[in-house]
């Protein structure tokens, strides 16, 4: 079993955002190769709409380039890349986002692909929460049961 047909099986249900994509960081890739329910939700649009497209597609005018630059650094040193970012939705609605994006390495130490946790967040209006959570906080609490495993990879956690 590969680590594309692992994360399918276990991400379908999932309530966060999965999305696997190639390991192109070039423009037009990379390529969405599996996007599980809960992103096309968060992005509204169809998962038919989305595979094969770049993540890209989701960025706008208010998208910034600074981060999407740190973000492209980071894929291409092989390092995990962790920020916020403004998107928008297929109806041109924009959202903060945020990105938990880590490498796929192959048995021979090779980049083979990128998954990305996803989730909706809010700006904090006033001073910074105490606990480290900064000025976003996320849209809903998930209750799902994969949860614990998320939080024993440390996903959405600094490193």
């Amino acid at each position: 079993m590969t680590a594309l047909e692992l994360i399918r099986a276990l991400a379908h249900d999932a309530t966060i955002s999965i999305v696997v994509t190639d390991a192109v960081i070039g423009a037009p890739g990379p390529a969405i190769l599996y996007a599980n329910p809960a992103f096309g939700r968060l992005v509204g649009r169809e998962l038919s709409e989305i595979v094969g497209r770049s993540p890209r597609f989701m960025q706008g005018k208010e998208t910034r380039r600074t981060t999407l630059d740190i973000f492209r650094r980071a894929l291409a040193s092989g390092e995990r890349f962790h920020g916020y970012l403004t998107n928008y939705r297929a109806d041109g609605t924009k959202y903060h986002v945020e990105i938990d994006c880590r490498p796929l390495h192959s048995i021979d130490g090779r980049i083979e692909n990128f998954v990305s946790f996803e989730r909706e967040v809010v700006r904090r209006i006033g001073r910074p929460s105490v606990n480290g959570a900064g000025r976003y906080e996320p849209a809903h609490e998930s209750k799902d049961l994969l949860t614990g495993a998320f939080r024993t990879l440390g996903v959405f956690q600094h490193a």
